[in-house]
């Protein structure tokens, strides 16, 4: 990331206290059907010890006496219950309550860490930096400090003497490591200082994975991944199984977006929603209709080697199936594998 991107970015405000947080700190950060049918399943989970280095993540740190409760009044997720020894995942919304980004909330010192999408960072920024006003918060791009790394198969979470619980962190290294609080079976998340993750990782019996290794594991639990397959400013958390994958609470309070959310919820009004898929023939680009006997069922988002994950119409898919009619993307014949 260049220079002038990084200046774009920060925002220094100075805390109660007069101090700042140095330029670019990093302090020493579907469905339920879906995700109950795949906590089987054993995929990359049970091979190798891996990590992947996720190099397409960004990682904002944010600071100041009232970052905490800046944080908890925009996001979907309950921040006061972030912790050294607890992380969440969350979203920020429109206040129409559809989907603009996801990110792992992790608490770092006297401030935060979002584990976020590399790409869109700056994006993520500004849409904060708009909130911000005259509050006492500090927002800075850290990516070019921190790496963003998932660690996952046989043994991963007893190598870390990590605590139980969903979302369970450690500080490690001058960073901090988390159980992916989406699904146990997607194992870990660090936030680690860039030079000394991968020695550590070694240490503790990791190979290094390539990010196929990790799309191939994600892709087998359903786990979307931001803008890849959540539509921005269209899907909404529910089509998206955010409550499946522990990334709202609905006891919190208010949040922006909170009312659709809530709404869609109790109301069961969910018309379509993502789902894994398997694929026989060549993959589908992301965009490409999903198609039953003439009518388009859905899209496809992102995909691997026969697997993907598609956003699919609850009703059209069930009448399909019914009617022995399938499921086409492009050239692909597409097999939803969750219950519509």
């Amino acid at each position: 990331m260049s220079a002038a991107q990084v200046t774009r970015f920060i925002v220094r405000t100075p805390r109660a206290d007069g101090n700042r947080f140095p330029p670019g700190a990093c302090f020493s950060g579907r469905a339920f059907l879906v995700i109950r049918r795949v906590s089987g399943i054993d995929g990359a989970a049970m091979g190798q010890r891996l990590y992947v280095a996720l190099e397409g993540r960004g990682v904002v740190s944010l600071g100041g006496p009232e970052a905490g409760a800046f944080l908890q009044g925009l996001v979907s997720n309950d921040v006061d219950r972030v912790s050294d020894e607890r992380g969440v995942y969350a979203a920020l919304l429109t206040p129409q309550g559809k989907f603009l980004h996801d990110f792992f909330v992790l608490k770092h010192g006297s401030g935060y860490l979002l584990d976020c999408e590399g790409s869109r960072v700056d994006d993520l920024g500004r849409r904060l930096m708009a909130y911000r006003l005259r509050a006492a918060v500090t927002l800075a791009n850290a990516t070019e400090d921190c790496r963003v790394t998932a660690l996952f198969g046989t043994g991963a979470e007893a190598a870390f003497d990590l605590p139980a619980g969903v979302g369970a962190a450690a500080p490690r290294w001058g960073g901090t490591v988390m159980r992916d609080p989406r699904h146990p079976a997607l194992g870990l998340r660090a936030v680690l200082p860039r030079g000394r993750d991968e020695a550590a990782f070694a240490e503790r019996g990791f190979a290094r994975g390539a990010f196929a290794d990790y799309e191939r594991h994600r892709l087998a639990l359903g786990a979307p991944d931001g803008s890849r397959d959540m539509a921005v400013g269209k899907a909404t958390l529910m089509e998206c199984g955010f409550d499946a994958l522990n990334g709202v609470d609905f006891d919190k309070g208010c949040y922006v977006g909170q009312e659709l959310t809530a709404r869609t919820k109790h109301r069961g009004l969910v018309r379509k929603r993502l789902m894994r898929v398997a694929l026989a023939g060549p993959l589908p680009p992301a965009g490409t209709p999903v198609m039953a006997g003439g009518k388009e069922a859905g899209e496809m988002r992102s995909g691997l080697d026969g697997a993907g994950i598609a956003l699919l119409r609850l009703e059209r898919v069930s009448a399909a199936t019914a009617q022995g009619i399938p499921l086409t993307a492009g050239e692909a014949r597409v097999t939803p594998l969750d219950p519509p």
